[in-house]
């Protein structure tokens, strides 16, 4: 039985959401060692799946594919809606447990657009196929523009950099338990109104800030640089993103995030995707401590949620038959 075993990215931002460029998004972000996501698929007669969100991806793939069913089930998941990007990861990993089952092969990126991925940032797809660090070329702004093209007429943004992520680094991701971020048609009216509006003189900033900071910081291993520039890169798409989220970070995130900052042995934090999720870097030799600042940062902001101190994945999805 095909195994399809995955992991969650970080989002820290896009490079451009002003159409007076050329490019449009070109999203920034890394893959995560966990929360992780697992999937099986059999051969069926019928489309059975156990998981609810994945159920759709199923019937899509199912149908690509002119088979008669499969058999699918989630044997771990992720939480949805969190900036933790478990749609896309959801969404790969049923398509090619589902192909392997019929011994078939496919191309993820190839076949993301029928899934409804890829459409803004690419980072979620480059992260299945390779983990890593990466940076996307965004889309053509004469074609993405406030209104973006129908569901599946585009291809995944290509990717412009990707690093492995030195494997001593961790990140300390916090989750409060408040309502999930943005998706779907809210995420798309947001993305048009942010869009319709967004100042261009940011996203010369953020050019910047990835060329001299950024890409230099994970080249040369500098994880405290790093760390403070991507949170930078972070606050900059808040100034685009304030009318449409309640602020820079949309709430509890500012506080996290406030809380995280202050800690010495954290290097920078920021607000994944649209939230809730919250990240800061920090080293191997600080886990405890990490782990006591996101635990004290949920206190401080006076909600409930998840701490988890993590690794970089430097590798794609796994495949196990």
């Amino acid at each position: 039985m095909p195994t399809v075993t995955t992991a969650a990215r970080l989002h820290f931002g896009f490079q451009n959401l002003s159409l007076a460029h050329e490019r449009l998004y070109g999203g920034v972000g890394l893959a995560l060692d966990e929360p992780r996501l697992i999937v099986d698929a059999q051969r069926a007669e019928t489309i059975q799946c156990d998981d609810a969100a994945a159920e759709p991806y199923v019937r899509r793939v199912v149908d690509a594919l002119d088979v008669p069913g499969a058999a699918v089930s989630v044997e771990e998941r992720f939480p949805r809606h969190v900036g933790l990007g478990s749609g896309t990861q959801l969404s790969l990993a049923t398509l090619i447990a589902v192909v392997r089952a019929y011994d078939r092969t496919a191309d993820a990126r190839t076949l993301a657009p029928q899934l409804g991925r890829g459409g803004r940032s690419g980072i979620g797809v480059a992260a299945f196929e390779t983990g890593g660090f990466v940076v996307d070329g965004g889309h053509p702004t004469e074609r993405f523009t406030a209104e973006p093209p129908a569901e599946g007429d585009w291809d995944v943004p290509p990717v412009l950099a990707h690093h492995d992520v030195p494997s001593h680094w961790r990140f300390v991701v916090v989750v409060p338990d408040t309502d999930p971020g943005q998706s779907g048609t809210e995420e798309d009216q947001s993305m048009r109104q942010a869009v319709e509006r967004a100042d261009p003189g940011i996203a010369d900033e953020i050019s910047t800030l990835l060329t001299r900071r950024l890409l230099p910081a994970i080249a040369t291993r500098d994880h405290s640089d790093f760390g403070h520039a991507a949170a930078r890169l972070g606050r900059l798409n808040g100034a685009w993103y304030a009318d449409e989220q309640g602020g820079v970070y949309r709430p509890p995130a500012g506080s996290l995030v406030d809380s995280l900052s202050s800690v010495p042995v954290i290097s920078g934090a920021g607000q994944s995707s649209w939230g809730p999720t919250v990240w800061g870097l920090t080293t191997a030799d600080h886990e405890p401590e990490a782990r006591e600042a996101g635990v004290l940062a949920l206190d401080e902001a006076g909600v409930e949620g998840t701490v988890r101190v993590v690794a970089p994945r430097n590798t794609g999805a796994s495949l196990t038959e």
